[in-house]
């Protein structure tokens, strides 16, 4: 008889005959483990009235134009940022950049796409890999045990892609199994992650390598409307990847004595909101609506959707005791705040990845969950992210 069966007798007259049930005794895996985390940027970083000044250079056509991209990158809440176009400094600090170059009419859109999907495609793999290592080695389980790759990119194209360069790197099993997550914007980290918990609960053997990687340098506009300045002052590059665990009986990444334990997920697209973020392909980069309506739009719709959310895991708003949220902007962080009436130490992980790194899309919320590890900071928590739709993703960890 199976070790996971049991056999009961029902009491019955004597005489009567003996019937027996057997009953399988079903075991609820617990929530899979994030074994590792690891985050990589590129070499060299620019700092933000350094970038301004890029900028201006670039694209502003008179003095006022030059006063408000200094103004604008000056309140973005970002400092400094990694940008894969910088080159070594010829002598010393600052960074410079080659690949964009002056506006030479009110036509110039800057590199074709086509160009600068060659450098993607040239650096996503190397940041890909990068973070990947260290998430690996936090892991403490060996490359061959990976059995699953889940990657998210919406920042550039290519086939072969960067998660074949994974394979051929690190390197991974000929046989790991492949999923892309592709073009969801800044959420992609929590929906990779979904994926990876999926496979987890549907194979106890499952080891995923999940994977974000954003090359968001590239995609300066040439353009001087407001809108645009804001989102030329925000985005930056980097890469972040998680090894995901169903195995719970090995070591895995432990904060304060506890495993951090993928729980609920959770996504919300707000009604009538398309026209306030996208993300497009245009003949010179791929092009950002930002509306300025947005921080009113978290505001107003973030915590009621979160607080039903939180209330089908048993769990108030007030019982989390730390956040990751996306730092789309300095406004969308002070809206999120405000709408879930955080302080400004629950803040302060997310102020200072946008401060240090900028917003690099779908990787930023796993930096900052590292910045929660790094502060041995306490559980539950949750991350959340927002994107085009306007689409809400949340994620608890336990």
């Amino acid at each position: 008889m199976s070790p996971l069966t049991k056999t009961s007798a029902r009491i019955t007259p004597v005489g009567a005959p003996v019937r027996t049930m057997t009953h399988r005794i079903t075991r609820t895996p617990s929530a899979p483990v994030i074994r590792g985390l690891g985050v990589a940027v590129p070499e060299h970083s620019i700092r933000q009235h350094e970038a301004a000044e890029i900028a201006a250079d670039l694209i502003a056509s008179e003095e006022r134009s030059k006063r408000a991209i200094a103004t604008l990158y000056r309140r973005s809440g970002v400092a400094s940022r990694h940008c894969a176009i910088l080159e070594a400094p010829v002598d010393g600090p600052p960074a410079t950049q080659d690949f964009f170059r002056p506006r030479t009419s009110p036509a110039d859109g800057g590199p074709s796409t086509g160009r600068r999907m060659a450098l993607y495609e040239q650096s996503a793999t190397r940041l890909a890999v990068a973070a990947a290592r260290r998430a690996l080695a936090e892991s403490d389980l060996a490359v061959d045990r990976i059995t699953h790759i889940v990657t998210a990119t919406c920042t550039g194209f290519s086939a072969p892609g960067f998660d074949l360069g994974l394979i051929e790197q690190l390197p991974l099993p000929r046989g790991v199994q492949r999923t892309q997550v592709g073009f969801m914007g800044c959420h992609a980290a929590l929906n990779a992650l979904r994926v990876a918990q999926a496979y987890c609960k549907a194979d106890p053997r499952a080891n995923v390598l999940v994977c974000v990687t954003e090359i968001c340098s590239l995609h300066f506009q040439y353009n001087e409307q407001p809108q645009t300045i804001v989102s030329n002052a925000l985005f930056a590059d980097g890469a972040a990847a998680a090894v995901v665990s169903s195995d719970h009986s090995e070591r895995s990444s432990c904060v304060n004595g506890d495993a951090w334990r993928l729980g609920d997920h959770a996504s919300f697209v707000v009604p009538n909101s398309a026209d306030l973020m996208s993300w497009r392909i245009g003949d010179h980069g791929f092009e950002m609506t930002l509306s300025p309506r947005l921080p009113d739009l978290i505001a107003e719709r973030l915590a009621p959707w979160v607080d039903a959310w939180l209330a089908r895991q048993g769990l108030a708003r007030q019982e989390v005791r730390s956040w990751a949220i996306h730092p789309g902007g300095r406004r969308i962080l002070a809206a999120a705040a405000e709408s879930l009436a955080l302080t400004s130490e629950q803040m302060a992980p997310s102020e200072q990845i946008l401060r240090d790194f900028g917003n690099m899309s779908s990787p930023t919320v796993l930096f900052i969950l590292r910045e929660l590890q790094r502060r041995r900071a306490g559980l539950p928590a949750v991350m959340l992210a927002f994107g085009p739709g306007v689409t809400i993703e949340a994620a608890l960890v336990r």
